[in-house]
């Protein structure tokens, strides 16, 4: 019987995530499911990426899931706290949905020195004040600062991550982000595209800025979960599995997904409508 760890993005971004867990936990069997026929969520509203990701939710727990990963920030921020409240109960009780954002918000301030922190994020993500109201639970004196980024993915999903016009947008919105809090020592790229420009980002960033990316944070927890839930723990097949799947072409999916990856993969279409 599989039972794979169901890892979930609006399109590739949470495939930087699932390289991280991957590392940590090879054992396990995985299932990717990159929505990318209706990315991006990040500019959508919360009722519309609330409905696509319980549709994708859904799917996950059809395919035999028992723990399945929001691997994206704006599925977390939009749409995980309902599904855990309203639907899991529900729909699957028995089963879990976890996302980005608490794992990360659980320790940023232990990297801090100045009480000050810049997020980097998309539009949506930033207005759904998921951050500084998730740090403040953790670290209620912690200055949190916000920059929308929304350049960022297109730049990331067209292979201009490398290009002149990334500094000038990443230049851009550091230069907003510093001019809010000039006291800032640490920096979370809270979008899972980012690690992709994370050395263009540091070449811009003071040397005393400490730049986070969420894919170690977020497999260490989950290695923590694990330890702590043998009851979902044990109802994870382990046989070293990967399979992939895209809403839209998988041509272009697997072309995009190797560099966010890191290897090459070969996706499956799925068509969510005929589920």
């Amino acid at each position: 019987m599989q039972n794979p760890i169901g890892v979930f993005d609006s399109g590739y971004g949470g495939l930087t995530v699932l390289k991280e867990i991957v590392n940590k936990l090879p054992q396990y069997d995985y299932i990717y499911l990159g929505d990318n026929a209706r990315s991006p969520y990040g500019n959508r509203s919360f009722e519309t990426v609330y409905h696509y990701t319980l549709q994708c939710v859904e799917w996950f727990f059809k395919q035999g899931c028992s723990l399945v990963i929001l691997a994206c920030n704006t599925a977390s921020a939009k749409a995980l706290r309902t599904i855990q409240q309203n639907d899991l109960p529900k729909i699957a009780p028995g089963k879990r949905v976890l996302g980005v954002i608490r794992p990360t918000t659980e320790i940023i301030g232990n990297f801090s020195e100045t009480g000050s922190v810049g997020i980097l994020a998309t539009n949506g993500t930033v207005a759904s004040l998921s951050y500084p109201v998730e740090i403040a639970k953790f670290f209620p004196q912690l200055k949190v600062y916000q920059e929308a980024c929304p350049m960022w993915v297109p730049l990331v999903e067209n292979n201009e991550y490398e290009s002149h016009g990334a500094d000038y947008f990443i230049k851009k919105n550091l230069h907003s982000l510093f001019e809010k809090g000039e006291k800032i020592d640490v920096v979370l790229l809270a979008c899972t595209h980012y690690p992709l420009l994370k050395e263009k980002i540091g070449e811009h960033l003071p040397v005393t800025v400490k730049l986070l990316s969420q894919g170690e944070i977020v497999a260490e927890s989950l290695v923590d979960y694990l330890l702590r839930h043998s009851e979902i723990e044990e109802q994870c097949s382990k046989n070293g599995n990967r399979v992939f799947y895209t809403t839209d072409a998988t041509e272009d999916f697997d072309n995009h997904a190797t560099i966010f990856f890191g290897e090459a993969i070969q996706s499956t279409h799925l068509d969510l409508d005929s589920q």
